[in-house]
């Protein structure tokens, strides 16, 4: 005969201790998430962590350009006559951030605020020309001073 070294609530204890050890031990290996940056037209929202970020610390030279060129995997379908708001997570907001377009910057001065809307027309002109365009890569840059710490990009497609 047998004798067992636990009991069945004893055994049941042990194994929800070693999966709660084994959930925790899976989460201290993830890597903390970027913050998140949201445009929203009416009631549809898209949300992106960032294409480039560095813990809050300045993206190295060498590859701001390689972010700033990179395709936006989110996007969002607009009518011209839609507001866009945009939303930022406190601590980019805190840094200061700017709206380039298309890779290059649209803002000379940082914005310190979390939340803002600007009209969706405003993303569809081309330069002086007056021509519009159908589609547009917003991209949301967090900058202290003159470093850029962060980098989200979206997608904005025009309503046909």
């Amino acid at each position: 005969m047998t004798v067992p070294f636990f009991s069945g609530s004893r055994r049941r204890t042990a194994v929800a201790l070693g999966a709660v050890s084994a959930g925790l031990l899976v989460l201290s290996a993830c890597d903390k998430p970027t913050p998140l940056a949201t445009l929203t037209v009416g009631t549809e929202s898209v949300h992106s962590e960032a294409a480039c970020y560095n813990g809050g610390d300045a993206i190295k030279e060498s590859q701001v350009q390689e972010c700033l060129n990179k395709k936006a995997e989110k996007s969002l379908t607009v009518a011209p006559d839609d507001k866009i708001r945009f939303g930022v997570d406190p601590e980019i907001a805190d840094n200061g951030w700017t709206i380039f377009l298309g890779g290059q910057q649209a803002e000379a001065e940082p914005y310190k605020k979390t939340y803002r809307t600007i009209p969706a027309s405003a993303f569809f002109a081309s330069g002086q020309t007056g021509e519009t365009v159908d589609n547009a890569q917003v991209t949301i840059v967090e900058n202290t001073g003159k470093k850029l710490t962060g980098i989200w990009h979206f997608q904005l497609k025009k309503e046909s």
